[in-house]
C-alpha cells in the first residue's frame, strides 16, 4: 500500500494509528497533532484538508480498529487547531457521529471520548450542529454499554457547560427537540430529559415560560417514573417552572392552557405525587393571578371536587379561595360551570357533595339571574338528594332547595303543575317553585315510605325554619288534598299519614311556634283560610283534625266532632293517636287547653271533649291520665245535650260547611277503604284458586 493512499499522513502514522492497542493509537495520535500544527502554520489548509478525509475515510471503515483509530485521529486534529478549529468543526464532528450507531460498544465509546475533545475545543462553533449532538446524546443516554453511557454523561455535560455559556443559543430548536421526546417511557430517556430541563431553567436569561403548555404534561408523566432519581429531578423541575409562571417574572403565559393540563393530572387515576404536585400549581396559580382564572372555573372545579376528603391536598384551601374570587361581575362560563356541578352533585365521597351544594348556593346568590336559567337541570337532582344519608348533604340540600323556592324573580309556567284552577287561586301567593318542590316532595314520599319515616319530619321542620311556614303548610295541604296516585286513585292511607305528620310537626317543633301562636285565634291572626285549608286536609285522619280544633280553642266544634268518632271504625291505630293527643293535652304546648277547663266559657264543650275521649279509650295510662285531669276540675258539669251550652263566639270559620265536608270526607273514605279491602280478598281468593 503507497503512502499516497493516505496522504500528507504517512502508511507507517496509518498503521499504529489504527493497531488494536490503545497506547499505540494514542500514539500515532501525537504524530498527527504535531503534524497538523504544521500544515495549519505553514497554511497548507489543503493538505490538512486531506489529512481530515484520511481520518474520516478511517471511520467508515468496516474494521474496528480502523474506525477507532479515525475517532482518536479526529480527536488529535481538534486539539492541534486549538482557537481555530472552529472553522474545521463540521468536518470533524460529521464524520464522529456517524459512529454513534456502530454496533461494536468499544467504538462507541471511542465516539464519546473523541467527540468530547473536539467539542471541547471548537465549543460554541459544535452547537451548529446540535440537533444531531442531542439526538446522538439522547440514543447514547439508553445505551446498552455502561461505559458508552458514562462517556456519553461526561459529553452531555460538557456540551450543556456550552449551552449555558452562550447567550446566542436557539432555545426554541431545544425547547422543540425537547417537546419531541418528552413523552417517552424509557427511564434513561426520561432523565436525560428531564435534566436538560433542569439545566435550561437555571439560565437567567433563557425564558422557556412560553413553552411550559408545550411540555409540562410530559413532566407530570415522568413523576410515575420507577427510578427515584428521575422522579427527584422532576419534582425539582416543576417547582423552577412553576416559579417562572409568577407574575413578577412578567412573562407571557398561557393561563387556560398550563390550567386545562393541570386538571388532567388531579384525577384519581393520576399517581399521587402528580395529583399532590398539580395541586399545588393551581394553588399557587390562584393566589398569583386571582381573578384572571376564572374563565377556567369549571376546569378548576374538575380538579378540587373530587380530591376534598384529602386533608394532604389543598383542595379544600383552592375552593375556599376560588370561591372568593367569585363576585356578581366575575367572567364566569356558566353553562361549563354547571355541567361540572351537575357531574359532581352525586358524587360518592359526601365532601364533593357537600362542595357542591355550596357552590350552587354560591352562584345562586352572586349571580342570580345566570343561574335561575338552569334551576330546571338541579331540580330533579335536588329533589332526589332529600334522601342522602349524610345529613349535612340533607340540610344543605334544603337549603338550597328553600333559596330557590324563596327567589323573587321566577318565571315558571303554573300549566304543567296540573293544577285545578281553585288550587291556582289559592296558592297564587305561594313561590311557584315551592308549588313545584311540594309537588315532587308528596310524590316521592308516596313512592317511598321509608324517606317520610327517616326523613319526612326534618324535611318539613326545615323547610317551616327557613320559608314561612304558612305558605309551607298551605301548600302541602292542598296538595294533599287533591293528591292521586300514578293510577290516578285517592290513596286514604297515605293522606292520613301525612295529615298525621304534618300534625304532629305543627303541635311539636320549635319552628313553628308562631304558626301555631297564630292559628290558636284564626280570626285575629288573620289564619281563617289556613285553618279550613288544613281542616279539610286533616279530615283524613279524625284525631288529627279533633286536635287542630282544640289549638284553635274551637272546642264547641271540637264537640261535635268527637261524637262522631264512634261512628268511624275504632281501630287501633285510632286509639294510638287518641293516646297521643291525651299526651300532647298534658304537654306545655297545650297549656292553654287545660287552663280553659277553668273557663265558665270553654268549660262546658271542653270538658266534653275530653270525656268523650275518656270513654272511648281502653282503661290504659292514657285513660288514667285523663281521669286524673278530668276530676280536678272545679264544678264539671256534662249533661248529652252539649249544644244547649252557652253562644259561641263569633267566628269567620264556616264551621257548617267544615262539618259537612268532614261527614263526606268520612263517607268517602270509608266506602273506599271498604271496596280496597274487598279488592284484596277477591284477589287473594284468585290466588289460592290458581
Amino acid at each position: 500500500m503507497s503512502d499516497n493512499l493516505y496522504a500528507p499522513l504517512t502508511q507507517a502514522i496509518i498503521r499504529t494509528l489504527t493497531d488494536k492497542l490503545y497506547e499505540k493509537r494514542k500514539a500515532a495520535a501525537l504524530e498527527i497533532e504535531k503534524q497538523v500544527r504544521d500544515l495549519h502554520k505553514n497554511n497548507h489548509l489543503t493538505e490538512l484538508d486531506k489529512l481530515i478525509s484520511v481520518l474520516e475515510g478511517l471511520t467508515l471503515s468496516p474494521n474496528g480498529n480502523n474506525r477507532k483509530g479515525g475517532l482518536i485521529g479526529l480527536a488529535a486534529v481538534a486539539i492541534a487547531l486549538g482557537k481555530s478549529c472552529s472553522s474545521y468543526s463540521s468536518k470533524l464532528i460529521t464524520p464522529v457521529l456517524t459512529c454513534f450507531s456502530d454496533l461494536d460498544s468499544r467504538v462507541r465509546y471511542f465516539a464519546c471520548e473523541s467527540l468530547y475533545n473536539i467539542v471541547k475545543i471548537c465549543r460554541s462553533s459544535s452547537l451548529e450542529h446540535f440537533g444531531d449532538l442531542f439526538d446522538v446524546l439522547w440514543k447514547l443516554s439508553s445505551d446498552t454499554d455502561q461505559n458508552v453511557r458514562s462517556g456519553a454523561e461526561l459529553l452531555d455535560r460538557l456540551i450543556k457547560e456550552i449551552v449555558i455559556a452562550t447567550p446566542t443559543f436557539d432555545l426554541e430548536h431545544l425547547m422543540v427537540l425537547i417537546k419531541e421526546r418528552i413523552y417517552t417511557l424509557n427511564s434513561s430517556n426520561r432523565r436525560f430529559i428531564i435534566s436538560w430541563l433542569h439545566t435550561v431553567l437555571k439560565v437567567p436569561g433563557f425564558n422557556v415560560t412560553t413553552y411550559i403548555p408545550e411540555v409540562v404534561d410530559g413532566i407530570f408523566k415522568a413523576l410515575d417514573d420507577q427510578a427515584a432519581a428521575v422522579r427527584e429531578t422532576t419534582v425539582s423541575v416543576l417547582g423552577e417552572l412553576l416559579y417562572k409562571l409568577n407574575p413578577s417574572e412578567n412573562a407571557k403565559v398561557n393561563l387556560g392552557g398550563i390550567i386545562n393540563i393541570l386538571v388532567s393530572h388531579t384525577t384519581e387515576n393520576a399517581t399521587p405525587l402528580a395529583r399532590e404536585i398539580a395541586l399545588v400549581w393551581l394553588d399557587e396559580l390562584s393566589l398569583w393571578f386571582g381573578g384572571q382564572i376564572l374563565p377556567s372555573l369549571s376546569a378548576y372545579l374538575v380538579a378540587i371536587l373530587p380530591s376534598l376528603h384529602d386533608p394532604a391536598l389543598k383542595a379544600n384551601k383552592i375552593n375556599e379561595h376560588i370561591m372568593e374570587l367569585v363576585t356578581p361581575d366575575s367572567p364566569i362560563d356558566m353553562d361549563s360551570v354547571v355541567e361540572v356541578l351537575l357531574n359532581h352533585l352525586q358524587h360518592e365521597r359526601y365532601t364533593t357533595r357537600i362542595a357542591v351544594l355550596n357552590w350552587i348556593r354560591h352562584l345562586h346568590k352572586t349571580n342570580p339571574s345566570q343561574m335561575f336559567q338552569f334551576i330546571e337541570q338541579f331540580f330533579p337532582r335536588l329533589l332526589s338528594m332529600l334522601s342522602d344519608s349524610a345529613e349535612d348533604v340533607l340540610m344543605l340540600d334544603i337549603l338550597l332547595i328553600t333559596d330557590i323556592c324563596g327567589h323573587q324573580h321566577q318565571n315558571i309556567d303554573m300549566s304543567t303543575f296540573e293544577l285545578k284552577k281553585e288550587i291556582k287561586e289559592e296558592l297564587k301567593t305561594v313561590s311557584p317553585y315551592l308549588i313545584k318542590f311540594c309537588i315532587s316532595l308528596l310524590q316521592m314520599f308516596h313512592d317511598d315510605p321509608k324517606l317520610v319515616t327517616e326523613r319526612g319530619i326534618q324535611i318539613v321542620r326545615q323547610l317551616c325554619l327557613l320559608l314561612d311556614p304558612r305558605d309551607v303548610y298551605r301548600c302541602l295541604a292542598l296538595l294533599l288534598l287533591h293528591f292521586q296516585d300514578s293510577t290516578g286513585s285517592v290513596d286514604y292511607e297515605f293522606l292520613a299519614k301525612m295529615a298525621e305528620l304534618l300534625n304532629r310537626i305543627l303541635l311539636t317543633a320549635a319552628e313553628l311556634f308562631h304558626l301555631r301562636a297564630n292559628l290558636k285565634n284564626p280570626d285575629a291572626s288573620n289564619c281563617v283560610d289556613l285553618f279550613e285549608c288544613l281542616y279539610r286536609c286533616w279530615c283524613h285522619q279524625p284525631i288529627c283534625l279533633l286536635t287542630l280544633c282544640l289549638l284553635s280553642q274551637s272546642y264547641q266544634h271540637a264537640a261535635e266532632l268527637v261524637l262522631r268518632l264512634p261512628e268511624i271504625d275504632i281501630t287501633v291505630d285510632l286509639l294510638k293517636e287518641i293516646d297521643r293527643l291525651v299526651q300532647l293535652i298534658e304537654s306545655p304546648i297545650l297549656a292553654y287547653v287545660r287552663l280553659d277547663l277553668l273557663s265558665a266559657e270553654h268549660q262546658r264543650s271542653l270538658a266534653c271533649v275530653l270525656s268523650a275521649l275518656l270513654m272511648l279509650l281502653p282503661q290504659t295510662d292514657a285513660f288514667n291520665t285523663l281521669v286524673k285531669r278530668l276530676q280536678v276540675i272545679p264544678l264539671l258539669t256534662i249533661t248529652d245535650n252539649h249544644k244547649k251550652s252557652s253562644k259561641e263566639k263569633p267566628t269567620k270559620i264556616k264551621f257548617k260547611e267544615l262539618l259537612e265536608f268532614f261527614d263526606n270526607t268520612i263517607a268517602t273514605r270509608t266506602k273506599a277503604l271498604s271496596a280496597n279491602h274487598k279488592n284484596k280478598l277477591n284477589s287473594r281468593a284468585r290466588q289460592v284458586e290458581n
